[in-house]
């Protein structure tokens, strides 16, 4: 009797399963979308040829790259190997230059050439041997393959390529259904997966592009001068160190200048001094033109730095040493008083000639100064504060 039980209770619970689970499912086939836009850095190039195993490992229908880039920064060799996996994997590959405004040049238009399936979205433009070419021209030249209303989305990409045959595979992307007016309404068979860049690869991607490792190297500089005018190691110098190693890791992606490098650092340089005095001078005119030069060489072909990202480090950069590290200098040594008038009778020292405007140092801060007697004040001479006359002092010879 314990027996027919048990053997009653495994037949109902296989019965169970066998509905849970119905006999008809079968796998669901998919395509692999892997999106890459900007320069083909060493980051980005790994990124595709581990896509290209992972598809071929899971036996996807198609792998789709969908490209935007101006170019490679990787080395010849570097850049063949990935083109040599693209015409070799045994899964199929196909390019997309998807987007308006999208481009394929240099090394990027080699990853085109290289794929057996290739199309361009309307607006999007692919550089082949010199000439820029539009979708157009691009299926003409046998660049691509499928036209422009094929790749005029992603979606439809795909569709399109159903039924196309790559290395004696007849490919199977969609269903297309006949309709009494206009093409025929496709239906994809296939799951798209989409995959990106990792957060810490991301990352990398985007501090070697060119105006984020420039601006991340403004911010570093300004900030290691902020930190040799203040009392202590703080917050400043721990951004700066941070902002100076990532945009060292990116300017040794970019084909960077050692001369442009140079300028920015006597540009820096020069600023610092005139921080210093208090005042801009002759040094604060060296640095503005050292700095903006640095930025407009910084980079070697076929790299460049945009207007916009240039003009915002160099003005950037000039009014924090203009503006804002004087005032904070001053704020930061300045002793805590109760009212300006309680300056008045302090002796100080003069540390850029008075004559009749100059620098002082007053509680050891420095204080624009300004003076009424025709005999200048020499550097180094001792001054007492008379009066004082918005944020100057003036200032009379100590007795």
């Amino acid at each position: 009797m314990g027996q027919t039980v048990a053997i009653a209770s495994l037949a109902f619970v296989a019965l169970l399963l066998s509905l849970a689970t119905p006999a008809s499912a079968a796998p669901q086939r998919f395509v692999d979308v892997v999106q890459v836009s900007g320069w083909l850095d060493p980051v980005v190039v790994d990124f595709l040829e581990t896509s290209i195993h992972r598809s071929e490992d899971a036996g996807a229908e198609v792998l789709v790259i969908q490209l935007d880039s101006p170019g490679a920064l990787v080395d010849r060799d570097r850049l063949d190997r990935l083109v040599h996996d693209l015409e070799t994997t045994s899964v199929p590959v196909a390019v997309w230059v998807g987007g308006s405004g999208a481009q394929a040049k240099g090394g990027a238009a080699r990853i085109v050439e290289a794929a057996p399936l290739a199309g361009l979205a309307p607006g999007a433009r692919i550089e082949v041997g010199g000439r820029r070419l539009n979708p157009t021209q691009a299926g003409k030249a046998g660049v691509t393959q499928l036209n422009e209303r094929e790749a005029a989305v992603l979606g439809s990409f795909i569709a399109a390529l159903d039924g196309r045959t790559v290395h004696g595979r007849t490919l199977e992307t969609a269903t297309f259904t006949p309709q009494k007016k206009g093409p025929p309404a496709a239906a994809l068979d296939v799951q798209a997966r989409l995959a990106k860049l990792d957060l810490v690869p991301r990352l990398m991607h985007t501090v070697a592009s060119p105006p984020v490792a420039y601006l991340l190297l403004t911010a570093g500089l300004g900030l290691v001068v902020f930190e040799l005018f203040t009392a202590g190691i703080g917050i400043a110098a721990a951004v700066a160190a941070v902002a100076l190693v990532l945009a060292g890791y990116g300017l040794a992606v970019l084909p960077t200048s050692p001369w442009g490098l140079v300028l920015l650092l006597l540009g820096t340089f020069g600023f610092a001094v005139d921080v210093q005095t208090g005042v801009p001078r002759f040094w604060t005119g060296v640095g503005v033109i050292a700095y903006a030069a640095g930025s407009v060489v910084l980079y070697r072909d076929p790299v460049s730095l945009g207007w916009l990202p240039l003009v915002g480090g160099v003005v950037g950069i000039v009014l924090l040493m203009l503006a804002g590290l004087p005032a904070t200098v001053r704020s930061r040594f300045s002793t805590p008083t109760i009212g300006r008038e309680s300056m008045v009778g302090e002796e100080g020292q003069v540390v850029a000639e008075v004559a009749p405007t100059g620098v002082v140092r007053v509680r050891e801060a420095l204080w624009p100064a300004r003076t009424n007697r025709a005999t200048p004040l020499a550097v180094g001479d001792r001054v007492t504060v008379v009066a004082i006359e918005g944020a100057s002092l003036e200032v009379a010879p100590a007795e």
